[in-house]
This record gives C-alpha cells, sequence and structure tokens, in this order.
C-alpha cells in the first residue's frame, strides 16, 4: 500500500473513532440527563399532588415532612404550599407556615433562588425555585414552591464536558502514536538506504537492500538495487575494455615479436637439420646420441614456432573456407600430427562416431587446428595417462546441426577457472600462453557454432561443440 493510502487510511480512522467515542459519550450523557429530569419532574409532581390535597382539604404536615425526607436526597431543600392568597398553608419550614407571599411576585416556571448555605461554592449550590400553579377545574387553587439544587444535571454536564476532552485527548494520543510508527518505520530504512549510499559512493558495489514493502521505501529499494546492478555492469564492461585495450597492446607487440622471432627460428632449424647431416657423415658412431639431441632441440624449436604463430593468428581476421568434410576422414589426418604428445603422455584416443554422420561443413585447416587443440590439452590433463573419447552424433535437440564431444579422464578445471579458459592468455599451466582455447573458441564462432565445457576437480573435462550442418544455419 502506498504512503499516501496508509496516510489517508489513518486520518479516515481517528474520524471515524472520534465521531464513534464522542457520539457515544454524548449518547451516554444525554440518557443520564433524561433520567435526572425523570427523577426530579416525578418530585415535583408528587409535590403537587400533595399541595392538591392540602388546598382542598386541611393541611396535614405529616404529609409533606414524610415526602420530604425521601426528597432530599434528589437535591430539593424546600417545599412551600401557598394558597391563592399568598399564604404560606403548608411548608417543610415550619417557620414559614403562615407567612404571606405577595401573589403578584411569584413566576412561575424555573428562576435562580438567592444561597442559603454561607460559604458555597460558585460553581455548585446553586438553588433554584420552581413554581408550579395548582389548578383543579376551572379554579385556581394556588401554588406549589420547590426549592432545588440541579447539581446533578450540572454534574453530569460536567462530567460530559471531561469525558469528552479525554476521549479527545485520547484520540489524539492514538493519531501521535501512529505517527510516531509511521515516522520510524519509514525513516529506519531511509537512513539504512543513506548508508549504503555512502558504500556505495566508496566503491562498494556488493551492497543489496533488501526489498521488504510495496509502498514508496520498496520502490526506493528496488531502484537503489537496480542502480547498483548496473553500476556493477558498468564496472564489468569498463574492466573488460581495459582487458582489451590491454589485449590488443599486447597483440600488436607480439605480433611485431613474432615475425622477428620467426626468422631466426627458421635459420635454427634448418641449421640443426645440416648439423645432423654433417654429423651422419664425418662421425657415424655418435651419431645416435647426436641424432637425439638435435630431434630434441627440432621439437622445441617446432614448439615455439607453433606459439609464434598463435599469436600471429590471435591477432589476424579468420578466413574460413567451409566445404563438405567427412568427420572420419579429418581425424584420420590429425591424429599422426600429434601421436607423438599422445604417446609420450600414455594417453589412448577412442571414437564414438554415428554411424550415419553426414558430412559436416566446416573448414578443415582450421577445424584440424581446434582438434588438436583439444587433444593436446587432453593429453596435458593426465599426467597418468588415461583415454581421450572423440564423439560425434546429430543434435538431438536441434535439427540440422551436429554435436561433436571431446572427453578426457584428467585432473579437470577448478569451477573459478571454468568461466575463464576461453579467455585469451589465461593459462593454467607452468609453459602455456593461454591462446589455444580462445584461438580454438574464435573458430567455432566463425563457423556459426557453440561451444561450452563441462568438469570438475578429478572428474575430467568434456567440451562440447555445436556446428550447423548446412551453410546459412547459426
Amino acid at each position: 500500500m502506498k504512503l499516501n493510502a496508509k496516510l489517508i487510511l489513518i486520518m479516515l480512522s481517528l474520524l471515524v473513532l472520534a465521531v464513534i467515542t464522542l457520539f457515544s459519550l454524548n449518547q451516554f450523557s444525554q440518557m443520564a440527563l433524561v433520567q435526572e429530569i425523570q427523577d426530579s419532574s416525578q418530585e415535583i409532581s408528587k409535590a403537587v399532588q400533595i399541595s392538591i390535597a392540602d388546598l382542598t382539604s386541611e393541611a396535614e404536615t405529616s404529609r409533606l415532612t414524610g415526602f420530604f425526607d425521601g426528597a432530599r436526597q434528589k437535591g430539593i431543600n424546600e417545599i412551600n404550599i401557598i394558597n391563592s392568597d399568598g399564604e404560606i398553608i403548608d411548608s417543610t419550614n415550619p417557620d414559614k407556615i403562615g407567612k404571606i407571599k405577595d401573589v403578584k411576585k411569584l413566576e412561575t416556571g424555573v428562576k435562580t433562588a438567592p444561597r442559603k448555605a454561607e460559604g458555597a461554592s460558585i460553581l455548585s449550590q446553586r438553588p433554584y425555585d420552581v413554581v408550579v400553579p395548582v389548578i383543579v377545574g376551572d379554579e385556581h387553587l394556588g401554588y406549589v414552591q420547590v426549592n432545588m439544587l440541579l447539581d446533578n444535571i450540572q454534574n453530569i454536564q460536567r462530567s460530559n464536558f471531561i469525558k469528552r476532552l479525554v476521549a479527545t485527548a485520547m484520540v489524539f494520543t492514538v493519531g501521535i502514536a501512529f505517527t510516531i510508527y509511521l515516522a520510524r518505520r519509514y525513516t529506519a530504512p531511509i537512513h539504512r538506504l543513506a548508508e549504503d549510499f555512502k558504500k556505495v559512493s566508496a566503491g562498494d558495489l556488493t551492497v543489496t537492500f533488501p526489498v521488504e514493502s510495496k509502498d514508496e521505501i520498496g520502490e526506493l529499494a528496488a531502484a537503489f538495487n537496480e542502480m547498483v546492478e548496473k553500476l556493477r555492469e558498468r564496472e564489468a564492461l569498463e574492466k573488460r575494455l581495459y582487458e582489451a585495450e590491454h589485449l590488443s597492446r599486447v597483440g600488436q607487440l607480439a605480433s611485431g615479436i613474432a615475425h622477428e622471432i620467426r626468422n631466426p627460428l627458421n635459420y635454427i632449424s634448418l641449421a640443426i637439420d645440416h648439423l645432423r647431416a654433417e654429423m651422419n657423415a664425418n662421425c657415424p658412431e655418435r651419431s645416435a646420441q647426436m641424432t637425439d639431441v638435435a630431434d630434441k632441440i627440432r621439437e622445441e624449436v617446432r614448439r615455439a614456432n607453433y606459439m609464434v604463430v598463435n599469436f600471429m593468428n590471435y591477432g589476424r581476421p579468420l578466413k574460413v573456407r567451409k566445404s563438405q568434410v567427412d568427420y572420419r576422414d579429418l581425424l584420420e589426418r590429425t591424429l599422426p600430427v600429434v601421436q607423438a604428445k599422445l604417446t609420450e603422455q600414455g594417453a589412448v584416443v577412442e571414437t564414438q562416431i554415428e554411424a550415419n554422420l553426414p558430412p559436416l561443413w566446416l573448414d578443415p585447416e582450421l577445424m584440424r587446428n581446434c582438434i588438436t587443440n583439444f587433444l593436446t590439452n587432453g593429453a596435458q590433463a593426465m599426467p597418468a595417462g588415461g583415454t581421450i573419447t572423440l564423439g560425434a552424433v546429430m543434435d538431438p535437440e536441434r535439427d540440422g546441426w551436429a554435436t561433436l564431444t571431446f572427453a578426457d579422464q584428467g585432473v579437470g578445471i577448478a569451477e573459478d577457472d571454468l568461466e575463464k579458459i576461453f579467455q585469451p592468455y589465461f593459462t593454467t599451466k607452468d609453459l602455456g600462453i593461454g591462446l589455444g582455447l580462445a584461438i580454438t573458441e574464435r573458430i567455432i564462432k566463425a563457423h556459426g557454432g557453440e561451444i561450452t565445457v563441462a568438469s570438475s576437480p578429478g572428474n575430467g573435462t568434456v567440451f562440447t561443440v555445436r556446428l550447423p550442418m548446412e551453410e546459412g544455419r547459426g
């Protein structure tokens, strides 16, 4: 729920609570006031009945006195029964019996009477005279004068005022409590968000703010997380851009160095062949020993030249010349090139090729380079020897695609290194330069294909290559 909706709901709730509370208090107060007035009216009615009896017959003080004992508790101070001549014929105050009142000055109804109690409070003990004419038929018999206190009614009104005041204070207290709750509810996340902003500004992009609601705070948290995610992506992009620029500079440098190195390597290779021929002719007794040394030197020269070629090829655009190629024939022409290395490592190659596999649409020379890289890496990953399995089937998930697999039983690849193995110049070998798999991936993608790897330490590695069978796919 949005913040403005919550505030409106709280205000409406407080308004309804205040209205219900004040309405209930007013109803209770009116009921109490009506009850008090009814009680007072009953007492006055009884006084009128007694006055009729006294005015129509001989006055009996005992009747009025007996009634007055109970009426005193209702706030009645004095009752006077006055005949039509103004004479007080009966009274709860014996001293007033027989006295004459000016009938013309008697005002029927309710009026304030002078205080009789000394030291009475100004706000209480205010007596009132209630004068009621006594008429039987058409004959005016006289009056009944009741002196009474209306403190009970005033107390009810005062109590009602206090209750309303307390109720209003309680409603305001509830409103203040809700306001404090909302303030803490919304300011606490804002404070935490401000702290996270400080962390982000300091360079910490690992911060994530939990989205705990769907209101404005939740939207702010989601926007903050999205901002941090984009900053992380930007940082990663800048890092990749820096690495690309760095690799570009290294590639340019390596390309220049490679051109300078290939010439002496070719000269050394030719010189080794010449020395071996001279040794065979002039010193046959040492020919076998020197031939072995010469072969090792030639192998190292070949390896150095291979690395130089990789450097040069990686910086050049690939020229893919596709044709229909039988995969079995391609393997038969590739395996002899690396057989010596495989034998040295104790690696054995097995093939599992689908019987009716049609020709593949690819560049044979570039694909031989990829296969050589897979076989060389597989053999190096098995220092104690093992089996390298080469598989090829029609892709069961995509029509018109072939799936090639290269599986070894080697030491496997660490999880942290899996996402890096296709990066240029990344290697875990002491003598590697980290371009073999980078070039392989580049060749596969140039064919419109895909390459993935699955591996775990100690369980070997499986490279999976998917290639389109026809031109235009992929």
